[in-house]
């Protein structure tokens, strides 16, 4: 049994994280602002605000644990590398074991190219800190930090980087957004032709992704993917929603330029394509994962399958359809 400090333990990819601890027999403490967690008297708690140095460093003095992963990001403030250092040297006590540091694919930006041996691979260079995207530049530059902190002190770090995460519990309108629709025969916007690509992972993989790189000893001073491959299209991703739903979709392509003079959004209302989607690819691959961890990744269908029976018990308000209707018309 471990004693494990999970900083962020509350929402999705910590949630399954905390759930397949647990399950494993592990002793988890959870560090997070809330005043509440989901599993009750099952786990510790440190109430603490990470991006807070000080009080982080206050809140584990004295404290000892073989594992840690960090999983949370400040949306409206930022991460940076400075909270994320601070987290690891004060945890690093003679127990620690591991440093699992949960990151992104796009801490590379954008670009590549799949086929051929193309798309990034782990040892791909990250973005420069005055990268325009601060979530891609906040990442990298801790990633970064954490690195150094393995190489002058020895704290045995490892990064795992997901692609979209997808899964139950997820707290971004993605699945659920198009679900809402389909379940009410409503069209799907897929900008342009919707032949751009994207990579996805389910919340529980990249929970079992980031255990196996807290226990392989080849994970220290590494970086390793979490993504499902190959890659699927706009299209087919939206079809796929469809067939899990036991629905056939009807996809409606407009080009983004349309959709962009009416004033659709990739992160606020009026969204056009889930919260956040409509990126350009960052092509990944995650031979590394697979080969160094064992990690074999749940088939998208499946795990669109397990997601949409969460989705069916929610109880979610009927989405305002009045601007996709406009553009429909005036397409």
């Amino acid at each position: 049994m471990a004693r494990v400090l999970v900083i962020g333990g509350t929402l999705f990819i910590g949630r399954a994280l905390v759930e397949l601890l647990l399950e494993r027999g592990d002793e988890v403490v959870i560090m997070h602002r809330g005043t509440s967690t989901p599993f009750g008297d099952r786990t510790g708690a440190i109430r603490c605000d990470r991006n807070d140095i000080a009080a982080v460093q206050s809140a584990l003095k004295g404290t000892s644990f073989d594992l840690v992963f960090d999983n949370v990001y400040d949306v409206q403030r930022g991460t940076g590398a400075d909270a994320v250092s601070a987290a690891a040297v004060a945890a690093a006590t003679g127990r620690l074991r591991r440093y699992v540091f949960t990151s992104t694919v796009a801490v590379f930006g954008e670009g590549g190219t799949f086929g051929d041996g193309g798309g990034f691979d782990e040892d791909s260079p990250l973005v420069p800190p005055d990268f325009p995207n601060p979530y891609s530049a906040q990442k990298a530059e801790s990633e970064r930090a954490l690195f150094a902190l393995h190489q002058s002190r020895g704290i045995p770090v490892t990064t795992v980087r997901p692609a979209f995460i997808y899964g139950p519990h997820n707290p971004v309108d993605r699945e659920a957004w198009f679900w809402d629709r389909i379940a009410l025969g409503r069209p799907i916007i897929v900008p342009d032709d919707g032949s751009r690509t994207m990579q996805f992972v389910l919340a529980q993989d990249v929970a079992r992704g980031a255990m196996r790189a807290g226990d392989a000893d080849k994970a220290i001073g590494r970086a390793h993917h979490l993504v499902n491959y190959p890659p699927i299209t706009q299209r087919n991703f939206v079809l796929a929603l469809g067939k899990a739903a036991g629905r056939e979709p009807t996809i409606v392509p407009i080009p983004r330029d349309v959709i962009t003079r009416h004033g659709g959004k990739l992160a606020a209302p009026p969204c056009y394509f889930g919260v956040y989607l409509d990126l350009p690819p960052i092509p990944v691959r995650s031979e590394r994962t697979r080969r160094d961890l064992g990690l074999e990744f749940t088939p998208f269908e499946q795990g669109l399958r397990e997601t949409f029976r969460w989705y069916q018990q929610q109880q979610r308000p009927t989405p305002d359809f009045a601007w996709e209707d406009k553009v429909l018309r005036e397409r």
